[in-house]
């Protein structure tokens, strides 16, 4: 598959505004791991090649088991993911899927319970930023593989 256009060098004033939403979340009281876990999920809904290939990196980098990598997908019937992370999952998949056209109350009701107002508003940007860098790289084949993480699990440029 070949790359369309390089959206990240061509395209750089609009993706700023992208990067401005990672920085602000990269300082967000929500625990960078679990942003992560939420990125890795999200790009498997969207089929991001890229973005899996940078946010399994990164989670490895960080001492995410391969186990729960690889069962993430299901991670509904997985018992490794703590209560707060299936509110978060749930949450993010909600925001990313909105066929029918709102995030259910039970979901919210979830969410809420686990974390504060201001953490569910970073989650929700968190979604929201991952599904923007997902929908951006599957337009314009961004490709995979190329990625190398930092020794403490930031982005490299």
């Amino acid at each position: 598959m070949e790359q369309r256009i390089n959206v990240f060098e061509k395209g750089r004033p609009a993706m700023q505004a992208l990067y401005a939403l990672g920085i602000y979340l990269s300082k967000s009281s929500v625990d960078q791991h679990l942003l992560n876990l939420i990125y890795f999920r999200v790009s498997q809904i969207n089929g991001c090649a890229a973005c899996l290939d940078m946010h399994s990196k990164d989670l490895r980098v960080k001492g995410e088991t391969e186990q729960r990598l690889y069962l993430l997908d299901a991670w509904r019937e997985a018992p490794f993911y703590t209560e707060r992370e299936r509110a978060a999952l749930a949450w993010a998949e909600a925001i990313t899927d909105l066929k029918d056209g709102h995030v259910k109350d039970e979901v919210y009701q979830e969410v809420t319970q686990h974390f504060s107002e201001q953490e569910v508003i970073d989650l929700t940007f968190a979604a929201i930023t991952i599904n923007s860098y997902n929908r951006v790289n599957v337009a314009f084949r961004a490709p995979a593989g190329y990625y190398q993480p930092t020794s403490n699990g930031t982005h490299a440029k």
